[in-house]
């Protein structure tokens, strides 16, 4: 059987071939009733546009790139499962890459090379880039940075305030009657960004309630690791003023180390020590206890990154590049008596 073409939709729809194409390409300039004829036709026909074809005659390979630091971190691998299946509604294939957090890899993916030229566009999940190094960017296709905040960057950047978020956590566990909480995960360097925006929403939290904050009880990570929350988890039990009666962790994996360090040391969670994370990743839905957790909407954070890019390179994108804040929520579970 031969395959369905454009010419068969046209004529099952009652369209021209142009109309058929425009909604296949998703231009707007097709009437509601018109559209939904076409999609039907499609449907029936089992269509399938040929892609390939279509990206060459657009002078485009069909594929975006999404860099992150790490794949092995739930929160991205999560993430990525998102893009993939938003860019995939667009007709694109993404390639998924990591970097380590090295600012030579950062930058080779952005710039103009022979990695650059395969792909239409970028989203770009960076830790070490700085605003010089965006700067000097010189390929010619669309980014859209995810996650670090890069000041007066010339780029689109879709995030969720962490500093709210952060906020959001802390009083939760305020609100609960605890008074010694620590905030496991701080990065007081360049490439810490995201983490202070954290510890700043912790901060702000304890303000809020006219509250000082223990300094002692801010520790810093390295990474996000499971391995640093229990590290850090283990220290704060042997503070010399005391331990916490609740922890504020920067990441679900930091919050998971924790866990294990507070449960091998036989405290009870949350009586003694309540405990938040930050990414709602499956592994905290499915832990014991449950983990209560920051959740940025993965979802949304994705559409809006793969729209953004996708309207860039039709150029159907309005104005200069800015900020896209996705939602995020409290999700309240056993580790804080939820």
């Amino acid at each position: 059987m031969a395959p369905t073409r454009l010419r068969d939709v046209a004529e099952r729809a009652g369209v021209s071939i142009r109309t058929v194409s425009n909604v296949v390409n998703g231009y707007a300039q097709v009437s509601d009733e018109t559209r939904q004829r076409v999609e039907q036709a499609v449907a029936e026909l089992g269509y399938h546009p040929n892609l390939l074809a279509r990206n060459l005659k657009r002078g485009r390979t069909g594929l975006i790139a999404l860099v992150v630091p790490e794949l092995d971190v739930p929160y991205f691998s999560e993430l990525a499962r998102a893009v993939v299946a938003k860019a995939r509604l667009h007709g694109y294939t993404v390639v998924i890459d990591q970097t380590d957090g090295e600012p030579d890899r950062e930058r080779e993916l952005i710039m103009r090379g022979a990695s650059a030229a395969l792909f239409d566009g970028v989203i770009l999940s960076p830790l070490a880039l700085s605003q010089a190094d965006l700067a000097r960017r010189d390929a010619a296709g669309p980014l859209v940075l995810l996650g670090e905040r890069i000041a007066a960057s010339p780029y689109d950047h879709v995030a969720i305030d962490n500093v709210a978020a952060a906020s959001a956590a802390t009083e939760h566990l305020l609100a609960l009657g605890r008074t010694r909480i620590a905030a496991v995960g701080d990065q007081p360097y360049d490439t810490g960004e995201t983490a202070q925006l954290r510890t700043r929403g912790y901060r702000e939290a304890h303000a809020a309630r006219g509250l000082r904050v223990d300094d002692s009880l801010i520790v810093s990570t390295h990474k996000f690791h499971r391995s640093d929350g229990a590290a850090a988890m283990a220290d704060l039990l042997d503070h010399p003023g005391g331990p916490p009666d609740a922890v504020f962790c920067y990441n679900d994996l930091l919050a998971l180390g924790a866990i294990r360090t507070l449960l091998t040391r036989g405290v009870r969670i949350p009586d003694d020590v309540a405990v938040v994370g930050f990414d709602d990743i499956e592994a905290g839905r499915y832990n014991t206890p449950t983990l209560t957790t920051i959740s940025p909407d993965k979802t949304m954070i994705a559409q809006l990154a793969v729209d953004r890019l996708v309207s860039r390179l039709d150029g159907r994108s309005p104005g200069e590049p800015g900020e896209l804040w996705a939602p995020y929520s409290l999700e309240i579970r056993e580790s804080t008596g939820g």
